[in-house]
């Protein structure tokens, strides 16, 4: 399933993760020593146990390997790992003249760059930081593409209404349903408001029982009709019953509006902490306006 989380998780680590795979033990120290001030170094003595450190901890931002190894090359190694981390910049150190397989490599895209052996280590802390910012760059182009793709995906679900013959309730249901779904979220409720009433709900999720109606965050959003947003619930000081029963971490609550009228209340909650759901925000803005017309033509058709 291609959903798309709302943000990046927070991560108490800002350093970039670089991975150094050699061999040799003292040039893995040396590699070490040369970039642990500004990384979060992970080490390796041969490829497979570098494929087997990625399939432990995850992506990276860099990889330096050495191109003669036992087992398998640099260049063979990297090749395994273009699959699953395609966005991650990769580095060949060789003190031969390989030239056939670093062309070969170079050209499928395993490779940023090559340094050889010995190498000058200004020159390879300067490397390692252009392939950084070759990273950053790739993933907030990537993550731009994702938030677009979201958006749109949020909007069709709306607009799908327009096509079906369903009540309120099962409208609802239908939209609770699509954006869990595109949003990654662990919960999505939807309570419809009727002249100030509320109504009944709708849920995505297992939602344990609970009921939004004596939520704080619920009726902080109910009473300002402003977004109401908790990215750490427990940082916000948030924490309670509801949330340990349903093991939220991230909470953000949208009043649907339209023309000052209240029509309903849309809750997401994801089993993930965030640094922020402003990208979230940013891509329900035009969804929950569509949704508010949509809500008024089915109630008033």
């Amino acid at each position: 399933m291609n959903a798309i989380s709302p943000s990046n998780p927070d991560q108490r680590l800002r350093k970039p993760r670089l991975l150094v795979v050699d061999d040799e033990p003292d040039n893995l120290d040396l590699l070490y020593r040369t970039f642990r001030r500004e990384y979060q170094v992970l080490r390796a003595e041969s490829g497979t146990k570098a494929l087997d450190i990625l399939k432990d901890n995850g992506e990276v931002a860099v990889i330096i390997s050495d191109q003669r190894m036992p087992e398998m090359t640099g260049t063979e190694f990297f090749s395994k790992t273009v699959p699953d981390f395609p966005d991650t910049v990769r580095i060949i150190l060789t003190g031969f003249t390989d030239v056939e397989d670093l062309v070969q490599a170079i050209n499928n895209g395993q490779v940023y760059r090559y340094i050889t052996k010995p190498w000058d280590p200004l020159r390879l802390k300067a490397v390692v930081q252009q392939a950084t910012d070759t990273y950053v760059l790739l993933k907030q182009s990537n993550y731009e593409l994702d938030v677009a793709k979201r958006q749109a995906d949020l909007m069709a679900r709306v607009a799908q209404l327009a096509n079906l013959d369903v009540t309120e309730g099962e409208a609802l249901q239908f939209i609770a349903d699509g954006w869990g779904q595109i949003l990654s979220a662990s919960l999505c409720a939807i309570q419809a408001i009727d002249t100030g009433r509320r109504g009944a709900t709708v849920v995505y999720g297992d939602f344990q029982g609970q009921s939004l109606d004596s939520h704080p965050l619920v009726q902080a959003a109910i009473a300002t009709r402003t977004i109401q947003a908790a990215p750490d619930v427990s940082r916000d000081d948030l924490t309670s019953d509801f949330y340990e029963i349903t093991a939220t971490q991230s909470h953000l609550v949208l009043p649907v509006v339209f023309k000052d009228r209240l029509l309903a209340v849309v809750s997401l909650q994801w089993h993930q902490r965030y640094r922020t759901l402003d990208s979230v925000i940013g891509s329900l803005s035009i969804a929950i306006s569509q949704l508010a017309q949509a809500l008024i033509a089915i109630r008033y058709r």
